[in-house]
């Protein structure tokens, strides 16, 4: 049924801990998925998307010439301060509506049906421009890796058949459904811990020089070509804030979690903060074994990171490690795909995307969303076909990432904050905390979804324009003529719903 303002189940209470399938009735969906998923797969599959071997290492480059290591050791620790308050107020909502279509299911009932949406549409860029920069920066490490291996010299054209070749290894897996999606995000978590362990290890005990404290928190480099040291530094936050994303996994897999009501809130909160410790001690530990700074960033496998790791251990070590990286980034990628399918699913199941009746079909088999998942693949692909042409388009891709997806988190936490005591949380809550972690949510994404469509290189060309700002505007003006294509069919059901309640509504009471 569709409607023009906040339900009727926004101010009702949610049932007690707690029969998932009768709550996702009560929120209108008929369970379809298989709920396989238990508490510690819900945070592997956050932590999993989140991954730190994949954003910090991928990025690591775009941090040495945008602040340096000062801005990458301290923008990390900031960032991930207020990410974890836009965790912990999303927590809360998600724990109250826990469904695969996750923010903008949350927008459309505590707002409206337009707040649900556009919060839709930018959870999607988001979700799909994930995919794309997590498998192609995969594709960048598996070509350095070649390179240190065999003496391949990566081309645009190669990296991108290996970002194909990825992204089909993507599909094929999580075409199997969500207990083998379940089984590789729990091998994940502990390959990322491990690997980070071993990676920060070797980088302390086996190089004969390393860089001094100092220069570690205190070093700032500036390539970009702005003079003014602070927006150099804004911009710097990119590395931080694009690997602190990609965490509403948990709240899309609700559907398909035991006891989701607590355990997807959870599942983000702790795969921030986790996050945030190893991340810290990777970033540390490859700026402390930077060998040579400008020879680390010319160097000749193109990526950083395998630089620091040649200089610091030898070309064996290094390779070895570099495979470590390769393997955290396609666990990574493949936790993207699902979360990204699964949303393509819950969008179509209210009839938001052009062909909704093919991409929520369900395969009887595997209770998995097929066609969703081709879908979320192949839209990945022609995202990053500008990688061909510029060698700027991988910074874009993930700036649209982050443009898409940080606005979309806080949507919900505002409507929220809005509805007031009109809300009634479900059995994860913040109590006295939601109102200063919200607002504190809400200010944060506000600022970096301005910072992130600046500029990042100076001066502005076809080559070196941040294309963030394009990608949001042609999403926004596409949902927009979509609205009036399809604002008849689109919406969420309602359980609940008495005639004199529709009317309050209708008439903005509730």
């Amino acid at each position: 049924m569709s409607r023009t303002a906040a339900p009727v189940d926004a101010i009702r209470k949610p049932p007690g801990a707690h029969d998932e399938e009768a709550r996702l009735r009560e929120l209108g969906y008929q369970p379809v998925l298989a709920r396989r998923m238990g508490g510690f797969g819900n945070f592997a599959i956050s932590f999993s998307v989140i991954s730190v071997l994949s954003g910090c290492m991928t990025l690591y480059g775009f941090g040495m010439g945008t602040g340096g290591p000062a801005v990458m050791l301290w923008g990390w620790a900031g960032v991930g301060l207020f990410v974890l308050c836009v965790g912990l107020a999303l927590a809360e909502v998600t724990s109250a509506y826990p469904t695969s279509g996750a923010l903008y299911y949350m927008a459309d009932r505590l707002g409206g049906r337009r707040w649900g949406w556009y919060t839709g549409w930018l959870n999607l860029l988001g979700l799909l421009g994930a995919i794309a920069g997590i498998d192609y920066g995969a594709a960048l490490f598996t070509g350095a890796f070649l390179n240190l291996q065999w003496g391949f010299e990566p081309t645009a054209g190669s990296t991108f058949l290996i970002f194909l070749a990825i992204l089909l290894l993507h599909a094929v897996l999580n075409l199997f459904g969500v207990r083998l999606v379940s089984v590789l995000n729990s091998v994940s978590v502990w390959w990322h811990l491990a690997g980070v362990a071993l990676i920060v290890g070797a980088l302390a005990f086996v190089p004969d020089r390393h860089q001094s404290v100092g220069f570690v928190f205190t070093e700032f480099v500036n390539d970009t070509g702005w003079a003014n040291p602070f927006y150099v530094a804004a911009i710097g936050l990119l590395l931080a804030q694009y690997t602190f994303s990609g965490y509403d996994a948990s709240a899309h897999l609700s559907e398909e979690t035991s006891n989701a009501s607590v355990t997807a809130a959870k599942g983000i909160v702790r795969a921030i903060w986790v996050s945030w410790i190893a991340g810290f001690a990777l970033l540390a530990g490859l700026s402390f074994a930077i060998q040579d700074y400008a020879a680390t960033q010319a160097g000749a496998t193109g990526v950083p990171p395998a630089q620091i790791l040649l200089d610091a251990l030898g070309s064996g070590a290094a390779t070895a490690l570099l495979l470590v990286v390769i393997v955290a980034q396609i666990f990574c990628g493949n936790a993207e795909v699902a979360a990204a399918s699964r949303m393509v699913f819950a969008f179509s199941r209210d009839n938001a995307l052009p062909g909704s009746a093919l991409w929520r079909k369900v395969s009887t088999r595997t209770q998995t969303p097929v066609p969703a998942v081709w879908l979320a693949v192949a839209v990945a692909a022609l995202l990053a076909v500008p990688s061909l042409y510029s060698a700027t388009a991988y910074g874009a891709v993930t700036a649209i990432n982050v443009i898409g997806i940080t606005p979309a988190y806080a949507i919900p936490i505002y409507l929220r904050l809005r509805a007031g005591d009109r809300f009634v949380p479900g059995p994860w809550s913040l109590g006295r905390w939601s109102k200063p972690i919200g607002w504190t949510a809400v200010v944060w994404v506000a600022f970096v979804t301005v910072l992130f469509c600046l500029p990042q290189k100076s001066p502005v060309t076809v080559d070196t324009m941040n294309y963030a700002v394009i990608a949001l505007a042609v999403v926004l003006v596409l949902a927009s003529v979509w609205w009036y294509v399809a604002r008849r069919s689109y919406g969420t059901p309602t359980a609940y719903g008495t005639a004199r309640e529709e009317a309050e509504i209708a008439e903005g009471i509730v």
